[in-house]
């Protein structure tokens, strides 16, 4: 609007006092940027081993040394070693929207019962025009006060606008096992599930007042959880996909804070979002755009699963062989999606049965 001639970051003072309203965590600014920092060069290593794998004695595939230089795998452009076939497989410009599975099949090398499912309805339906804009995709479970109504899987289409290059950009970044990523992540086992497990804890005012980072920490759990458990049939590039999506919530939390309290620009936000983790040119202005409009939320991906992570870690640790992870995950999501430390203190009280 014509009188909207202020800045949109948000500033240090303000955004750490809504960090910790939008978290309730114990982490600072600065030791999420840390942490963040330090997954950010964990995961590149992960990935660059499988591609050396995935490529090795294919034709054409570049120089990949076991030790490369350090500076090597950060150089400006943006580097492909690891994201040639993924990319290749996606679909034409005239498909108006990803077209996910729903439910997310099981693997047949992983015939494991990992967590409850629900029997709540579910719809995928395109996004309303309205709530484009912001994110491909988002699970729109029912409110705290409604029962037994039906969720939905939005989607966003491809804008139609978009020239022959930028749809080419969106659709290698959402291709064939990234549309499986995202089904996880936003379906089973990740918010629909989630959703649908809270909805029936019996506290009102918890539904009411439920933790985000809880509920996107989960989401983000899920997509390891699942990779894990041999979903494609332990397909290495799907791991290789889970990662590049994890290397996105590690650079959410690194962007937030970069552009509300240390003044980032365009230029700056791209880099990192790009060259250091491997986005698409269109993935990374839509999240460009999402920085800009928000503060504070973008962080409670990385923050909530490393507290995800945390809990399983010390859950595994007490209880030992008789650790099992079905009865686990039920146990983490039968609270009702507090903050995710409240968990951990509580079941490492209570045993889980």
């Amino acid at each position: 609007m014509p009188n909207a001639k202020g800045d949109f970051r948000t500033g240090a003072a303000l955004y750490d006092q809504k960090l910790q309203f939008a978290l309730l965590s114990s982490l600072s600014r600065a030791e999420i940027k840390q942490r963040a920092e330090a997954e950010l060069g964990r995961v590149r290593g992960e990935m660059y081993g499988i591609a050396r794998q995935v490529l090795a004695g294919k034709p054409g595939a570049p120089e990949l040394p076991e030790n490369p230089r350090p500076n090597s795998s950060r150089r400006r452009s943006r580097p492909r070693w690891n994201w040639p076939t993924p990319s290749a497989r996606h679909a034409t410009r005239w498909s108006s929207m990803p077209r996910p599975r729903w439910p997310a099949p099981p693997s047949s090398s992983a015939p494991r019962t990992l967590v409850t499912l629900p029997d709540a309805p579910v719809e995928i339906i395109e996004m309303p025009e309205f709530q484009r804009g912001v994110a491909v995709a988002y699970c729109d479970s029912p409110g705290p006060l409604d029962k037994n109504l039906k969720t939905f899987y939005a989607v966003s289409p491809i804008p139609t606008d978009w020239n022959q290059e930028q749809v080419d950009s969106f659709l290698r970044e959402y291709n064939s096992r990234m549309i499986e990523l995202l089904s996880i992540h936003e379906g089973t086992p990740g918010h629909y599930l989630e959703g649908w497990h809270s909805s029936r804890f019996p506290s009102t005012l918890r539904a009411v007042l439920r933790s985000g980072m809880f509920a996107e920490g989960w989401a983000v759990y899920t997509e390891k959880m699942m990779a894990d458990a041999g979903y494609l049939d332990n397909d290495p590039l799907f791991r290789l996909v889970q990662l590049k999506f994890y290397l996105r919530t590690i650079a959410n939390a690194i962007l937030d804070q970069g552009v509300h309290v240390d003044g980032w620009t365009r230029e700056q936000a791209m880099d990192l979002m790009i060259n250091q983790t491997f986005q698409q040119e269109r993935e990374a202005a839509g999240k460009w755009t999402r920085a800009q409009l928000t503060s504070a939320q973008l962080p409670t991906y990385f923050v909530g699963v490393q507290e995800h992570f945390d809990t399983r870690k010390a859950v595994e640790q007490k209880l030992g062989e008789k650790f099992d992870l079905k009865a686990y995950h039920d146990k983490v999501l039968s609270y009702g999606a507090p903050p995710v430390r409240f968990v951990r203190e509580l079941m490492l009280d209570q045993p889980i049965e």
